[in-house]
């Protein structure tokens, strides 16, 4: 920690102690938990179910506090400021389960993403907005049709659908969940250099289908979903998420 920068934290001992410090100066309840020691990182407890601590970091070679919450698997808000004030009042906030929206509006200097507010309206606004984004993306992608023809090819089916779609690397797979770590279900890699399209059971993992269309793909795809699947649901693949 440089003591210049943050003379506070070092007066304290640490960003935990400058934090329970500074809640009780500005009569705030807060719960503190300190992080690898709590000398330069912190956590502020949440009593909101599905809102994990909001973590409290510092900058190395500028002052400032970064914040990061996160709830079932989604970054719901984030941002960084240089008045440790406005962390104690984030912390706050976060703990007593305000919006979003909320939130955001009595601390300008944090930033609440698409992805988050769609979190907000429930799982299924979350699997609507991803399709959307995976859609856009395949059009930009021209130059990859067999992408653009599978992402289309997906979307068409109501099985698929109603799952979270992420790519990587090209590779779709579908969740049945909408936060990370997902819960895979299946994948299906598009057809490159003229080759088949490939179903998988996770993305980059051994093939349990080759297909000579995107069609295909999508109904080996979907008759290897588990009987019963509905549609995604908000959390992890963690249990304890």
């Amino acid at each position: 920690m440089n003591s210049d920068l943050y003379p506070d934290l070092a007066a304290a001992g640490s960003l935990a102690a400058a934090l329970e410090q500074l809640a009780a100066e500005l009569c705030i309840d807060l719960t503190v938990l300190p992080q690898d020691g709590g000398l330069v990182s912190a956590g502020i407890a949440s009593s909101i179910p599905g809102r994990r601590p909001l973590s409290v970091f510092i900058g190395a070679n500028d002052r400032w506090f970064g914040v990061s919450g996160w709830g079932q698997g989604i970054e719901l808000i984030t941002g960084a400021t240089s008045d440790l004030a406005d962390v104690v009042r984030a912390g706050a906030a976060w703990d007593r389960g305000r919006s979003l929206r909320e939130v955001r509006d009595g601390l300008l200097f944090l930033r609440v993403s698409e992805r988050a507010e769609a979190h907000e309206r429930g799982p299924a606004s979350v699997v609507e907005l991803q399709w959307r984004t995976m859609r856009e993306q395949a059009a930009e992608a021209a130059h990859f049709s067999a992408f653009g023809k599978l992402v289309e090819a997906a979307h068409a089916d109501p099985k698929l659908r109603q799952l979270y779609v992420f790519s990587s690397h090209g590779t779709l797979g579908f969740s049945s969940c909408t936060g990370f770590p997902f819960r895979i279900e299946v994948a299906i890699a598009p057809s490159r250099s003229g080759g088949p399209y490939l179903v998988m059971e996770h993305p980059h993992a051994s093939v349990i289908g080759e297909t000579a269309t995107a069609e295909e793909a999508v109904a080996t795809a979907v008759s290897r979903l588990p009987t019963g699947l509905g549609p995604a649901v908000a959390g992890t693949a963690d249990r304890d998420e």
